[in-house]
């Protein structure tokens, strides 16, 4: 299927997916389950481009979604900044404009964390990503205008831009989110820059050696993933209310973005959609049902038991299943 033609499909299937949900579903918990869920495709998606499409394995999630997060709260409270500084009066910045800009810081940060680290491999790069994140919690931690180790609370807005509740408009962003990430990581797969990411994941040295400029191309995954992490996180703030550096760095994120791709396959861009759908549904069903505390241990088991029986992922699995049917 060519580019263009999956683009108009998975955009269609998004706002149908957004008209017929607002249409039939009233109960207001779907949304917020569900927008954790659609928050978690974006997140396994970002994560594979770099962790899947090219071998690097990136712990530094965190780091990228609490990124886009607090720079939500900077655009937030900077209409109030301006006005008692400098007597200014703006109209409150829009949340697909703070989405944008969170966006963009992260996938910044992504491109100059890339320069530095990915001259390292395997264990050792991601232990950098790693001190990212601590890093970045850090400064977060002490700086007092985003609310500090205290937090900050960010009020919603009274209206939604498009009619409903506040929740329904943060779930039908998030879905346009996650369509974006998807088909970004579609085209990805099926282009030029996909069969270099392809090259050094399978054997980087030979890639090189063959004239794929693997430094360029590393950056470009690592600004695509760290700008879509950072796009699913700035609209945490409005979703939870109440932003602090322990909800925001929550290790949840950075296990889960890996844990889904992983569950669902990594050398395909439907993996981690289909992880993060199966994953993200039971540890939602598991929330309400029994305890949020056995949402890891659910990761984990499941980790397990994908490793030891389809170490491919479930697309893995099935594509397996299909040539041996086939033969």
């Amino acid at each position: 299927m060519r580019a263009p033609l999956f683009w108009l499909i998975i955009v269609a299937v998004g706002l149908a997916f957004i008209v017929l949900t607002r249409s039939f579903l009233t109960n207001e918990y779907f949304y917020f389950a569900g927008y954790v869920v659609l928050q978690y495709i974006v997140l396994s998606t970002a994560w594979n481009i770099l962790g899947g499409y090219t071998g690097y394995t990136n712990f530094g999630t965190g780091a990228f979604f609490a990124s886009g997060a607090y720079c939500s709260v900077v655009l937030h409270k900077l209409p109030t900044l301006l006005h008692s500084a400098f007597g200014l009066t703006i109209a409150p910045i829009p949340l697909p404009v703070m989405i944008l800009a969170g966006g963009l810081i992260s996938g910044l940060m992504g491109l100059g964390t890339g320069y530095l680290t990915l001259r390292l491999r395997g264990v050792f790069f991601a232990i950098a990503t790693l001190a990212l994140s601590i890093v970045v919690q850090t400064l977060i931690v002490n700086w007092d205008y985003v609310g500090g180790s205290r937090g900050i609370y960010i009020i919603r807005p009274a209206l939604a831009p498009l009619g409903g509740g506040y929740i329904q408009y943060l779930f039908s962003l998030m879905t346009l989110l996650a369509v974006v990430a998807v088909g970004i990581a579609r085209s990805i797969e099926r282009s030029r820059l996909g069969l270099g990411l392809h090259s050094i994941r399978d054997d980087e040295l030979a890639a090189e050696a063959s004239g794929v400029p693997t430094l360029r191309l590393k950056l470009v995954a690592t600004a695509l993933s760290g700008a879509l992490m950072g796009m699913a996180g700035a609209p945490l703030p409005y979703y939870v209310t109440y932003l602090d550096p322990t909800s925001s760095f929550n290790l949840a994120y950075a296990v889960n973005s890996v844990a889904m791709p992983v569950i669902g396959g990594m050398t395909n861009w439907i993996g981690p959609v289909i992880g993060a759908i199966l994953l993200g549904t039971i540890q939602q069903v598991a929330t309400v049902t029994i305890s949020s505390a056995l949402n890891l241990l659910i990761v984990g088991l499941l980790l397990i038991f994908f490793v030891i029986i389809a170490p491919n992922g479930i697309v893995g699995m099935v594509q397996s299943w299909r040539r041996q049917r086939e033969a």
